[in-house]
């Protein structure tokens, strides 16, 4: 217990004193997650404002696909990116393998379906509320896309968090991808499970806390976007 307790103490110690490895192992998780985020929305969002507006052959069978990859395994996820990114694979001419960008490449691939879903829920229900009156003004199917997705953009930011606090959870696929390599391609959730089956239990514990930290000003945001389109929308 007394060795536990110590744990904890070197944690907070690492965290107030602003641990050189600690902050590095934090800088690259976030900036690997926010870029992976950043793109999936870049793709999640009109792909789901098409797929609730969109009339097109095959459209159903898209919306099912996309609420199916929801629930992709990440070690799965890591697999298909190892494969495709190896020295044998069909990209492996990129040398992305164990780098940050590889692991961006499979958040991207995690994180879009997210996004992509919950932006379809979203502007179909608002579809569906003003889509007389964008016809009535002549709205092209793009502008109709368009105008969905700035007027439900508080709503949509719900999904984009969603996707970044996916994003952050994420183990298994960055760690096949990327390796866990010290000072290169070492994330947070990756440090956590190498040093407590090391039995350093000092810096697992501090990045831990960041983490649930960051878990938190997430929820916390999602709880207050919320919250104003709920203003908003009675406004």
């Amino acid at each position: 217990m007394q060795d536990f307790w110590a744990a904890f103490g070197e944690a907070f110690a690492l965290i107030a004193g602003f641990d050189a490895d600690l902050v590095e192992i934090i800088a690259l998780s976030l900036r690997v997650t926010l870029s992976a985020v950043a793109v999936a929305c870049l793709i999640g969002l009109p792909l789901g404002a098409v797929l609730a507006v969109g009339r097109f052959p095959g459209r159903i069978a898209a919306t099912v696909l996309v609420n199916a990859l929801m629930g992709l395994p990440p070690v799965v996820v890591g697999l298909s990116v190892y494969l495709m990114l190896s020295a044998a694979g069909p990209l492996g001419v990129l040398q992305l393998l164990y780098t940050p960008g590889a692991m961006i490449i499979a958040q991207i691939i995690l994180v879009t379906p997210i996004i992509a879903a919950l932006t379809r829920q979203v502007v179909e229900d608002l579809h569906g509320e003003y889509d007389e009156l964008l016809r009535s003004m002549g709205a092209s199917r793009a502008g109709t896309v368009a105008t969905l997705l700035w007027d439900a953009r508080y709503s949509l930011l719900t999904a984009a968090l969603a996707g970044l606090g996916r994003a952050l959870a994420e183990v298994g696929a960055v760690l096949i991808v990327g390796g866990n390599i010290n000072h290169v391609t070492r994330m947070m959730t990756t440090a956590i499970a190498l040093e407590t089956s090391k039995g350093e239990l000092a810096l697992a514990l501090g990045l831990g806390m960041i983490l649930i930290a960051l878990s938190v000003i997430v929820s916390a945001a999602l709880m207050g976007l919320r919250s104003s389109a709920a203003r908003m929308a009675y406004a």
